[in-house]
């Protein structure tokens, strides 16, 4: 019971502040009142007008890490795609970390606004890239980047994107005299991010199926915890292709990548990558032509859009693994697992024959009462054995809806007020608990 006194207490007061302030808000194009979907990369061979409307027709709302072409970003007007693009003002990629702490000395202030200077705007261009998994050691320098963008390109946000947790952390040893983050934990590398630079946001990419489950998690718990204290949004880049050229990535894998991730309230989904870039069975291949990830996406994207919009008008303030005892999901994740989720609104939410549900608390962003969770079936990160599911929970007198992938769900009702919602494996579905 005391628990869920806090709980509720912390809903509310959450719920206040997100209405009252909205701290370090990046200026520019981009429609942040939305779940937006980007996508790493579109190379020359790619920028036909069927290519770019096939961009369009994917999903994806806006592309990046793509350099500056007139043709190809009037085609992005045209079909409403967003661009974030590089080159504009000096690169900067933390690599192995070899330039660590050399960022302020090889890419000074002046180098920026010098190139404000010969940069001609476009009504497509949402967003200019200042860097790609920098240092810790680069996060004071990084924060006056972000603010001197800001104000050289008013139409434009400053994006930047951060390592995961499986960059290598500051433990020499004979073997490695380099570290990627700059800072002996990766909570304190994020921790040093929120504190110098004054994005509204937090990116960073995380590749699952080339790590593994448990520290994806990991991941995300961290970000998304330091990012309720800091006010901040999270986004993710999650993988489309593969590091292994034997496998593809399939439809439900990229279900799970993404479902997660929204119990965890991310806000922006970006995906690895479109066209080459690194690994191996990207959206299009080396040619231009579809691969079979392509149809994935696009019904991804589509389901991701459809729950996106009620989503959207909630924002998350905890997120509970429940019925994970017994996995080996949970391994190294510094969160336990619940029997059920009983938060003060929703009560004995689980699945029936106890299958591991990953579900996010959220509140209403306009600071209403009205409170939502986001439950995603998680009992089969790796697509070998999709099976039917049955969720069951009480709304305490609420009215209640369910939003899934294709639309509105139908629920049924028992006479003692539970109500069961059937899922599939790797599927996600906003569930709202409305006060009047």
């Amino acid at each position: 019971m005391k628990r869920k006194f806090l709980l509720l207490v912390i809903m509310s007061l959450f719920a206040m502040n997100d209405s009252m302030a909205q701290n370090h808000q990046a200026k520019g194009r981009m429609d942040r009142s939305r779940l937006n979907i980007g996508a790493y990369i579109l190379q020359a061979y790619a920028r036909s007008e069927q290519h770019v409307k096939d961009v369009a027709d994917c999903g994806i709302d806006f592309m990046t890490w793509i350099s500056y072409d007139k043709k190809m970003l009037d085609l992005f007007q045209k079909y409403h795609i967003g661009a974030v693009v590089n080159g504009v003002v000096p690169g900067w990629w933390g690599g192995e970390g070899e330039s660590a702490g050399q960022m302020k000395k090889k890419n000074p202030i002046s180098a920026y606004e010098k190139a404000a200077k010969k940069f001609k705007d476009h009504p497509a261009i949402w967003g200019i890239d200042i860097g790609d998994e920098p240092s810790a050691l680069d996060f004071p320098h990084l924060g006056e980047i972000y603010k001197k963008v800001g104000t050289l390109f008013p139409n434009q946000f400053p994006f930047l994107n951060l390592y995961p947790n499986y960059a290598s952390v500051a433990q020499n040893t004979k073997e490695k005299k380099i570290n990627q983050l700059g800072t002996a934990t990766y909570q304190e590398h994020i921790a040093q991010y929120l504190k110098n630079v004054p994005a509204d946001y937090l990116c960073y990419d995380f590749y699952l199926y080339s790590v593994n489950v448990p520290q994806a998690y990991e991941n995300l718990r961290m970000v998304a915890d330091a990012c309720l204290q800091a006010n901040r949004s999270v986004w993710i880049v999650l993988q489309v292709n593969s590091n292994d050229e034997k496998k593809w990535i399939t439809e439900n894998q990229l279900r799970f990548q993404a479902y997660t991730a929204m119990a965890f309230g991310v806000e922006s989904i970006l995906w690895g990558c479109y066209t080459a870039g690194w690994w191996h069975n990207n959206v299009l291949d080396k040619k231009g032509n579809k691969t079979p990830q392509y149809d994935k996406l696009k019904r991804v994207n589509a389901e991701i859009h459809k729950l996106g919009e009620p989503y959207m008008k909630y924002k998350r303030v905890r997120t509970d693994f429940v019925s994970f005892e017994g996995t080996k999901w949970l391994v190294g994740v510094r969160q336990k697992s619940v029997p059920s989720l009983s938060n003060g609104v929703f009560s004995d939410l689980k699945a029936k024959g106890r299958s591991p549900l990953v579900v996010g608390t959220m509140v209403a962003r306009n600071g209403s009462a009205d409170r939502a969770i986001f439950v995603c079936t998680a009992d089969d990160p790796y697509d070998n054995k999709n099976k039917n599911h049955t969720i069951t929970f009480k709304a305490n007198g609420r009215r209640v809806m369910a939003h899934g992938t294709n639309g509105d769900i139908k629920m049924k009702k028992k006479s003692n007020g539970i109500y069961t919602i059937k899922l599939r494996s790797n599927q996600g579905v906003l569930i709202e608990a409305l006060a009047n």
